[in-house]
């Protein structure tokens, strides 16, 4: 029979973990906006454009059709006349001649940036600045 002496206890040991929050810095974002001024380019057309009037006073038998003829553009004016009889009588045909020409302008814009500044406060009292 063993004695009581001789019984061995077993022990555990258990650990418990904590954890807490601990400020250790912060960090502030800022935005800064700065202004560029630019020039710009850019090619302008314009378009002229003369009218000249010839007079045709010819008869014809039907209004005739709007044509061009190379960079004339051709429109005819008619005019009924009372006779015995009906007549179409062209009385004249307006010239309208085009010429384009292109000028080169520089006009000033005023563009804007933005940068991020990123400011850090350490508990340690070392402040680092970031830009971005």
């Amino acid at each position: 029979m063993a004695n009581e002496d001789d019984v061995l206890k077993i022990v555990t040991e258990t650990a418990t973990l904590e954890k807490r929050d601990v400020l250790t810095g912060r960090v502030r974002v800022s935005t800064r906006t700065e202004t560029v001024d630019e020039l710009v380019s850019s090619a302008l057309e314009r378009r002229d454009v003369s009218v000249t009037r010839l007079a045709i006073d010819r008869e014809v038998d039907v209004v005739p059709a709007v044509r061009t003829e190379g960079d004339v553009t051709i429109i005819p004016v008619v005019e009924e006349i009372l006779v015995v009889e009906k007549r179409l009588v062209l009385r004249e045909e307006i010239h309208l001649r085009q010429a384009t020409t292109s000028q080169s302008v520089e006009v000033p814009v005023s563009l804007r940036k933005q940068h991020a500044v990123i400011e850090r406060d350490d508990v340690s009292e070392n402040p680092s600045n970031e830009e971005i």
